[in-house]
């Protein structure tokens, strides 16, 4: 697929081939390419109005709704870049990005504006109202500002910041080449076309929403059921209303949707709904086994980061081997090499997971230690994940490089004993990391989030079921990998996209 300078270019070559293509379904409204494009062009206006100029940060603090989509493309038409502001944020997380992006100019929402004005940092805040979508506006081409000063594809489109699992977030720099180029490997490795419709139910603040799911969408002329939020009895019906194709989600999404479906067969999903995507985490293969038996379909897994977009996936045509993500988009490169070496190691050994393409971002901003830590001299980008390569080129994620815990000597993959975990009835979640040991260094620890039926009643029961986990382990697992602590939690802490926060497990 040709690949264009922007994303916003390819929206505005649909608005003006066909102002009235439908590219936004909100609230069961139908909301046209033309009408997108002009709603942009009046926020451009607007940001420049406040003095926002070419180079400038415009930060974007909105759920979703269609006045994001025009507040984020009318910034790309000012030059301006977005940034992307997680709406669960508070005071601690808002001070840290916005003093380090120092965008010109915040939109926020009424509900959302009284936390920015607390960082007292002194922004131009812009409160979204009913009006900051126009109603029924003129679109037209030659009026845009896009045609006096086009985004370059060397410039700077998104400043996304990392979900900060492991330390302080930093903010990925993604540039215009870098977003459009990734969309059109997507578009082309998933067979997405002007014809298909996306139920996006997805943040719109996060990569996997906006950099894939509205990205897609604007670079192929497609369109977009956008919702505010993921709710599984809406979506189910969505599915089989045989109105949309494709449905992008997280695992635990998916494991809510089967949870909502089970007990009953869901009904055979219309020929239109071709593909289910899913990605942020590790989807366990007993949910991808568990969905194709109930919704007839295999979902396509894949990988990627804040920092690349999409870095790996799985076939559209071909084998979708649970466990894995793939191999890499077309036009991108990955290898594994040594943790401390950083040579290429052979196929099923585990090591770091390098990539390399055009979707890797410029570096971290105003942060140049981080960029010099994960770039090399010949391009390839650390990504920080652990994984292997099977002989016939799937890539399968093992964990976190800083995750990796070594005990007495030995390496132990946190993922390994999640997943055997996971095999024991009374498990419903867990998720392993690796506690200070004066013996060993460091010693496996889990936390567990038991079955409702397996949540211990009764004195002296956690310590039961605890022992009883541990020896489950030890009998599938080397000894040394077998958890030494269990805790019991009602719930793993999480963040926006479902991904497990192990640092805040204690």
């Amino acid at each position: 697929m040709p690949v264009p300078a922007s994303i916003l270019a390819a929206m505005l070559d649909h608005a003006a081939a066909d102002p009235q293509r439908p590219c936004l379904i909100w609230a069961g409204e139908t909301i046209s390419y033309g009408r997108l494009a002009a709603a942009a062009a009046a926020w451009s206006r607007r940001y420049a109005e406040l003095g926002v100029i070419r180079g400038d940060r415009v930060g974007l603090y909105l759920g979703n709704t269609p006045t994001f989509l025009a507040a984020y493309l009318g910034a790309h038409m000012a030059g301006a870049a977005a940034v992307l502001i997680n709406t669960q944020y508070r005071q601690v997380e808002l001070q840290h990005i916005l003093s380090d992006s120092a965008p010109r100019v915040v939109v926020a929402d009424a509900e959302s504006a009284p936390h920015i004005e607390h960082t007292d940092l002194g922004l131009q805040l812009i409160i979204a109202d009913s009006e900051s979508f126009p109603p029924h506006p003129t679109f037209t081409i030659h009026h845009s500002p896009f045609t006096i000063q086009p985004p370059q594809a060397t410039e700077l489109a998104i400043l996304a910041y990392t979900s900060g699992t492991t330390g302080r977030s930093k903010g990925a720099m993604l540039t215009h080449s870098n977003i459009a180029s990734n969309s059109a490997a997507v578009a082309g490795a998933w067979r997405w076309t002007a014809a298909d419709r996306l139920l996006l139910t997805l943040p719109l603040f996060h990569i996997h929403g906006l950099g894939v799911g509205v990205h897609g969408t604007l670079l192929t002329g497609a369109s977009l059921d956008l919702r505010p939020r993921f709710d599984p009895d809406e979506v189910l019906d969505a599915l089989v209303s045989g109105t949309v194709s494709m449905f992008f989600g997280v695992p635990t999404i998916y494991g809510r949707l089967l949870q909502a479906a089970r007990g009953e067969k869901v009904e055979v999903l219309p020929p239109a709904m071709r593909l289910f995507v899913s990605g942020s985490a590790a989807l366990p293969p007993q949910v991808f086994h568990d969905f194709r038996q109930i919704f007839g379909h295999a979902i396509l897994e894949r990988y990627g980061m804040t920092e690349t977009v999409m870095n790996l996936t799985n076939p559209y045509a071909g084998e979708r081997r649970p466990g894995t993500v793939g191999a890499p988009f077309p036009g991108q490169e990955a290898r594994i090499v040594d943790v401390r070496s950083r040579q290429p190691l052979p196929d099923g050994q585990v090591g770091e997971i390098q990539v390399r393409g055009p979707h890797v971002c410029a570096g971290y901003w105003r942060n140049p230690a981080a960029t010099a830590e994960v770039f090399g001299a010949d391009g390839w980008f650390s990504t920080g994940d652990l994984g292997e390569r099977s002989a016939d080129g799937y890539f399968t994620i093992t964990g976190r490089a800083k995750e990796l815990v070594i005990s007495g000597g030995y390496n132990i993959y946190p993922r390994e004993v999640e997943e055997r975990l996971l095999e024991h009835p009374a498990v419903a979640e867990c998720a392993v990391r690796g506690l200070p040991d004066t013996d060993l260094g460091e010693q496996v620890a889990a936390w567990v989030v038991p079955q409702p039926a397996a949540r211990p009643t009764t004195p002296g029961a956690d310590a039961e079921l605890a022992a009883e986990l541990i020896a489950f382990c030890r009998a599938g697992l080397a000894a040394y990998k077998r958890p030494r602590s269990i805790v019991f939690v009602a719930s793993l802490p999480r963040n926006a996209m479902g991904k497990v926060q192990k640092h805040l497990l204690t």
